[in-house]
Order: C-alpha cells, then structure tokens, then sequence
C-alpha cells in the first residue's frame, strides 16, 4: 500500500487523511473543497463519487480506497475498488451495504474492510478483547455514545456525524443474540438507565453497531447486544418522531429538520463502555471496559472527540493491513482485530494520549 485515495473531506475524512498522510501518499476526493479553514497536508481533487466514468478514470492512479462519505454512496465505491483491484476501507453502519461488501470480498484478492469505525468497528475490538479472560461466555454488552458536552433541549443532542447515518440507525432493525437466540430487534427499544460516574444517562436498541459479531458469537452466548448512549429523554422523543408520525417514510425531510435543528458543537464527549460476563476456572466473573473521550489537539488543530475516535479507528486498521498484522485479502471482521496490536499502531496510540 503506497497511495491512498481518502473519499470525503469533512472532519472525519479530513483527520483520516492527515493520519494517514504520516505514512502513506494521500490524496483527498470530495464533490466539494472543504468548507473549513484548515491547511490539509495532502492533495484535493474535486469529483463526483456518485459517476462509474469518474470512478474508473480516478481509480487507476491508487492501491487503496478508504471511504468516509455516507453508507448509501459506498456499494458503488466498494464495486468499483474490487474491480479494479483496490483495498478498500470504510465506515458504513449500513448492514445491507456490509452485506454487499462482503459478497464483494469472496473473490477479491484485495482487502475489503467496512465497519471500521467507532461503533461498528473499535466498540467490537474492545469487546472481543473482553472475551479472552474467559473460558466460557455468558454476555457481551456494549454501549457508545457521541454526545454535546454540555446538551440543551428536549433533544439533549447535536450531530457531530452524518444525520443520514444516525438516522438509519434509528429506524432499521438491529440484530442481537438473546437467550441464545440471534434473532432481529427494534430500533428504539430496550431502553435502559445508565448512571457514568454520577451522570445520568439512557441507552437504547439502534442498528448496526455489532457489526458481524452475531455471527461470530452464535452459539457462544445467551446474550450480546449492542445500545447507544444519550441523554435521558431523547429516545422518547425520536420515537415520536420516526414512529408515531411516521416520519420513517421520509428520511430526507426528518434529516433536514434535525440536522437545522441540532447542528454540531465543538464541545462533545464520547462515551465507550463494554461489559462481558463468564466463567473463568468455573467462576463467574464480570469484565469492563470504560473511557470517555474528549476533543483533542491533532497536527495543530483541536478535532471533536467523535471525528478523532472515529478517524484514527479506520486509520489504525489500514496501518496494520499494510504492516501484515492484519490479512491482505478478504473481509475483515472487526473482532478479529487484536486490540494489542491496534492500540500499538501510530493512529491507535492517540486513544491512549492524555
């Protein structure tokens, strides 16, 4: 891997491609230049990721894709970085895009990793890492949430990420295993009250953030979910929103009226927190683990804790694709990625960063 080509140049793709850019020869592609003040340290092309003739013609001139545009534009991106014979990373929370992908990967002599993200993607690392303490499994539990720093309104929120993405997440069902049983749920169910250090907090069903981890812990435990984290009384709210007026039929009205209501704040937190229980040497036992991150001060310029968590997750694992400490082909499950490893990584030590 010599030349990556970073799709998507808002926070996310911006900071991927300056973490990147440490190691790698990278080169920016948005439809638009980006409309922040900020002296990137790679180059830009403008195109339109949406035409196969861009694609094929802008393609030839890299060995690697990494996408962080929104799921519904990455299907076509994916095909045509198989094709053409491109490792190929992205972010997507998007199940059926995942999907896709993964048929992609069956024949693919190249790498191609979605899910590389925050959740799904680093919530999975953590929690698979959890499960080697044990030598039998009970529950995996995880649980993320991007949050203002300081929340005002019903709401109680801002979006620091894709409106279309967290969206999606609200309404497309979610898979989880319970009473050992994989089985789909409903987005915007399983409500719970979580207390973090004093602070109050709820969490709730949304779609995705396991990634392909039914799969691989089928039959392995009674109980693995996935939740995301807000303030309490946001769920209630989203609910009527999506559901009672059925604004679920209307994705691209609903995105518009939250993402004018609720624009991004400079101040926000994300939480990551992972729970597994089991039994080691016939002892049932309970592991942790618990951060908050907040913004941080990267090449100069102070990025939100959700655009640096979720940028320097992909950028870790296309590290350690090009190190060999992560197969060279195929798909990538997120679970498989050892956390040792990937916290040993340029981009992976920034969690480890006071």
């Amino acid at each position: 891997m010599k030349r990556i080509l970073v799709l998507g140049m808002g926070k996310v793709g911006s900071l991927v491609g300056v973490l990147l850019n440490r190691h790698f020869d990278v080169t920016g592609l948005d439809i638009n230049p980006p409309h922040y003040k900020y002296q990137l340290s790679f180059d830009l092309i403008e195109g339109d990721v949406s035409s196969e003739e861009f694609l094929d013609k802008v393609f030839n001139d890299f060995d690697t894709v990494v996408s962080a545009l929104p799921y519904f534009l990455n299907k076509l991106i994916a095909r045509k970085a198989a094709e053409k014979g491109l490792h190929y990373f992205d972010l997507t929370e998007d199940v059926d895009t995942t999907n896709y992908i993964r048929e992609l990967a069956k024949d693919a002599k190249t790498v191609m990793a979605p899910q590389c993200g925050l959740a799904p993607g680093f919530i999975g690392i953590v929690g698979a890492n959890l499960t080697h303490e044990f030598d039998k499994l009970r529950d995996i539990e995880l649980r993320v949430g991007a949050l203002p720093r300081y929340p005002n309104g019903l709401l109680a929120y801002s979006f620091t990420w894709s409106p279309q993405g967290v969206i999606n997440e609200y309404i497309n069902d979610a898979e989880a295993i319970h009473n050992g049983e994989r089985k789909m749920v409903t987005s915007l169910d399983g409500l719970e009250y979580i207390n973090i250090e004093g602070k109050e907090f709820e969490a709730f069903t949304t779609s995705g953030g396991l990634g392909t981890m039914c799969e691989t812990y089928e039959g392995k435990v009674d109980t693995l979910n996935y939740k995301t984290i807000r303030y309490p009384g946001h769920c209630k709210l989203m609910r009527f929103l999506i559901q009672e007026l059925i604004m679920k039929d209307k994705k691209e009205q609903l995105t518009e009226i939250l993402e004018n209501a609720k624009p991004p704040v400079k101040e926000d937190i994300v939480y990551v927190y992972a729970v597994v229980e089991g039994w080691h040497h016939k002892k049932l036992s309970r592991s942790e683990f618990y951060k908050a991150y907040s913004p941080k001060e990267i090449e100069g310029k102070i990025w939100r804790a959700i655009s640096w968590t979720t940028a320097a997750s992909i950028a870790a694992v296309v590290e350690m694709v090009n190190a060999g400490s992560l197969p060279s082909s195929g798909f990538i499950k997120q679970e498989e990625i050892p956390l040792e490893a990937f916290m040993q990584t340029d981009s992976g030590r920034i969690f480890s960063e006071e």
